[in-house]
């Protein structure tokens, strides 16, 4: 069983992350990537032979039971993140919790220790990765207690027994019950055993650009901007008359991955072998055809290039994402900018989808299995602290009652969007959110065809000559599929 769990964790230890949920990562030069991936293998091979003796990850989750039901807590909650979003969630909207520091918080005798690694390089789950295996020799203050995950490498930790299932706090359906499907579907592992829970959710729409759309397209009102951006041969249409006037209808083609990629009918693994849906190679087709016409980039996310789009002089018509990209990541807060003027409006655009989400798990091995339990009831299932967090983050919450309500209140309004409210939007798109389709090997192959697809775009190479770039660094990545 440690031999099997070892190498659940390594299999993505070496994956890159782009970004997957609220925080960004840039990529690092190669040598850096291979060492902090030989580093992660290293730590988890050290411990693995350390923990050769120890008691199995069942043994642990039986302790931590008997603890919960004895009513007993560790002095110490060890909280493993990437950046400060549940954290400031916490400050702000969880009412015993009290700060001490940048790292360190308070509630009632219990010190809260945050460990923030940023994603850069896989960083974060390199650090995770090698706690975790150490976990069950660990002292007990010095255990991780608590840890979040995103969508794009959910499966890893899930199905794996280093989370807790959710039962086991104590937390039942019915507590869950005004919780969107597709965030409980997400963090399920193979036998149907929920692993974690998600305070937001993450559906995603169109942000145009206000001040482009009513001089190309004589308006900015959401409900008639839609009709030019409806399908993906009218957004192409948009797109060509966008160009004219000196626009690109998105930054880059990277934008509108993961509004195809949300909308495949086949996993990326079948049967263990590599497999592209149809609608993956529909990006492609549209792509280079925008790319071929000048009519977007291809530029990775994250970079200067790519954010120009963030400010008039861009020229950048749109971008895809969900509430966190336009109102944390549009540089809203720097003055000249679109998102800071108001000047983005939103629309449904071609497809549905959702990018990212963070969700909470509890380590097997906690000994603040209690504390656990009421952080994440207070948090993802509170009516009050859902509505706060709505209206004073701008954020979408992960309770139906709540954003349904809100979609119909006159009162709330989104600054960065010019005082629209675009909950109902959200609303309608995350009840069509399919995760059906969801693999261990997601976010590699994401990643991984999108740089080899950039060769492609750029005339580097043949779409034939990128297909098999992709095929050998995904086989170099999961040796145990095939193509």
């Amino acid at each position: 069983m440690k031999k099997k769990l070892v190498s659940v964790l390594l299999c993505a230890a070496m994956v890159t992350s782009v970004f997957a949920g609220c925080g960004n990562s840039s990529s690092g030069s190669d040598s850096a990537q291979d060492s902090k991936a030989a580093s992660a293998e290293d730590s988890a091979e050290d411990a693995e032979e350390e923990n050769s003796e120890a008691e199995e990850p069942e043994e642990a989750a039986a302790e931590t039971e008997a603890a919960a039901e004895t009513g007993e807590s560790g002095k110490v909650l060890n909280i493993y993140c990437w950046n400060e979003e549940f954290k400031t969630r916490m400050t702000d909207h969880y009412a015993d919790y009290e700060e001490v520091d940048a790292t360190t918080g308070q509630i009632g005798d219990v010190t809260v220790k945050w460990n923030i690694t940023p994603s850069d390089d896989n960083a974060y789950q390199n650090n995770l990765d090698a706690t975790l295996l150490k976990q069950e020799d660990a002292a007990e203050d010095e255990k991780i207690d608590m840890f979040l995950i995103e969508a794009d490498y959910a499966l890893k930790y899930v199905d794996s027994q280093y989370t807790m299932p959710i039962a086991d706090l104590g937390i039942t359906d019915a507590d869950l019950s005004k919780q969107y499907q597709y965030t409980k579907d997400v963090v399920t592992d193979g036998d149907g055993v929920l692993k974690g829970v998600s305070w937001q959710g993450c559906p995603g729409v169109l942000f145009y650009n206000r001040a482009a759309a009513k001089e190309v397209l004589g308006t900015d009102d959401p409900e008639e901007v839609q009709e030019y951006v409806k399908d993906w041969d009218t957004f192409r249409e948009t797109a060509a008359t966008l160009k004219e006037a000196g626009y690109k209808i998105m930054s880059t083609v990277n934008d509108s991955y993961r509004v195809y990629s949300n909308n495949v009918s086949s996993p990326w693994v079948v049967d263990g072998k590599i497999n592209i849906d149809d609608n993956i190679m529909k990006w492609v087709e549209d792509s280079k055809a925008l790319v071929d016409a000048g009519e977007t980039g291809t530029y990775e996310l994250w970079s200067d290039d790519w954010s120009a789009g963030f400010y008039p002089e861009g020229k950048v018509f749109c971008y895809f994402g969900p509430a966190w990209l336009v109102n944390f990541s549009m540089a809203a807060d720097t003055e000249g900018s679109i998102a800071n003027q108001g000047g983005w409006g939103a629309a449904e655009g071609p497809q549905g989808f959702f990018w990212g989400g963070t969700w909470i798990c509890a380590a097997t091995g906690t000994d603040n299995a209690d504390l656990i339990k009421d952080i994440i009831l207070t948090m993802t299932t509170d009516d009050e602290v859902m509505k706060e967090i709505v209206v004073e983050d701008d954020d979408f919450v992960n309770n139906q009652d709540v954003m349904n309500a809100m979609a119909e209140d006159a009162s709330y309004s989104s600054k960065v969007l010019g005082g629209q409210n675009p909950l109902a939007m959200y609303c309608a798109g995350v009840e069509n959110l399919d995760l059906s389709n969801l693999s261990p090997y997601d976010q590699g192959c994401n990643e991984e065809f999108q740089n080899a697809m950039k060769n492609y775009f750029e005339n580097n190479a043949t779409l034939d000559e990128a297909l098999n770039l992709f095929y050998t660094a995904v086989v170099e990545k999961y040796p145990e599929l095939t193509y």
